[in-house]
């Protein structure tokens, strides 16, 4: 890696040459296959989404957002406009092509056209937009229009570090995880330890491909199952390294760990002495989070 220095031989940032600051996102539609994600108007999207959300009866989408379910749509569309007051956040609803009906939102906040940052946040998928490739679309799009419309450097997303669904979709999307800010936020009178993630520009144009490939119409079968995974376009990853390991001996049995024996968990690595133990781990990990706990 190139060090570049100043004239006094301490180390600083890579040039960044003829950079200008960065338009704010138009208020106009990102159209795909699946869906289309447009500025979000109480008026007309409130009614879907709240029909929409009413299929998550328990509520347990709402555990990490700033609000809890709504118990009627005219709450509802009174909160939607309290949040659309602004343009930061800027609210997008997802539209599923197939029946014109919105079924999810998102939005683009912390907005920082000096910078070139921008971060996608306060995303609430209905139980009919989850695990369908529309949910994949509207983040593409979104990153689409980041990168190659309007010239960010940086895409951030950032969750409630117990949010593992969440922690999960984030790097299932190519973010890479940079830490936790301890204490970071109060929120429905708890505490919120929150973890970030980032999209470089310079990471941007392998994972569009990847996101190009699993999209494409060969990628799904005729009931719309996908054939690879995006993880799978997306190519290896790096392998995990001893070095960064954050125990010296197994958790199960407290021999020492081995480098052939290592898992990512929220964001670090984690070593075991043998793959019994690791696997062990894993599934248990699997289990709780399909429990929701």
């Amino acid at each position: 890696m190139t060090v570049f220095q100043n004239a006094h031989g301490q180390p600083i940032g890579c040039p960044v040459t003829g950079w200008t600051a960065r338009p704010l996102p138009p208020l106009t539609a990102m159209v795909g296959r699946f869906c289309r994600v447009e500025p979000l108007v109480p008026s007309d999207h409130a009614a879907d989404l709240f029909e929409a959300n009413r299929a998550d009866a328990a509520g347990r989408n709402w555990t990490y957002l700033g609000a809890d379910a709504f118990a009627d749509l005219d709450s509802y569309r009174a909160w939607l406009v309290k949040m659309c007051a602004g343009t930061d956040p800027l609210f997008h609803a997802i539209i599923d092509l197939a029946t014109g009906r919105a079924v999810g939102i998102a939005s683009y906040l912390r907005i920082d056209p000096a910078n070139g940052v921008i971060e996608v946040g306060h995303i609430n998928y209905s139980p009919r937009l989850q695990r369908q490739p529309a949910a994949t679309e509207a983040m593409f799009l979104m990153m689409r229009r980041a990168f190659d419309e309007l010239g960010y450097r940086r895409y951030e997303w950032k969750c409630d570090d117990r949010n593992q669904p969440s922690r999960a979709a984030a790097q299932r999307l190519g973010f890479t995880y940079e830490g936790t800010f301890r204490q970071a936020v109060v929120y429905k009178d708890r505490n919120r330890d929150t973890a970030w993630f980032s999209i470089l520009d310079s990471e941007w144009p392998a994972l569009k491909a990847a996101f190009e490939r699993w999209l494409a119409p060969e990628n799904f079968d005729a009931v719309g199952r996908q054939k690879q995974s995006l993880a799978a376009f997306r190519g290896p990853t790096q392998p995990l390294d001893i070095a960064d390991c954050i125990n010296d001996t197994c958790p199960w049995s407290g021999k020492p760990v081995s480098p052939d024996s290592l898992t990512l968990y929220q964001g670090r690595v984690v070593g075991f002495c043998n793959p019994g133990c690791r696997d062990k781990f894993e599934k248990a990990v699997a289990h709780f989070a399909a429990a929701g706990a």
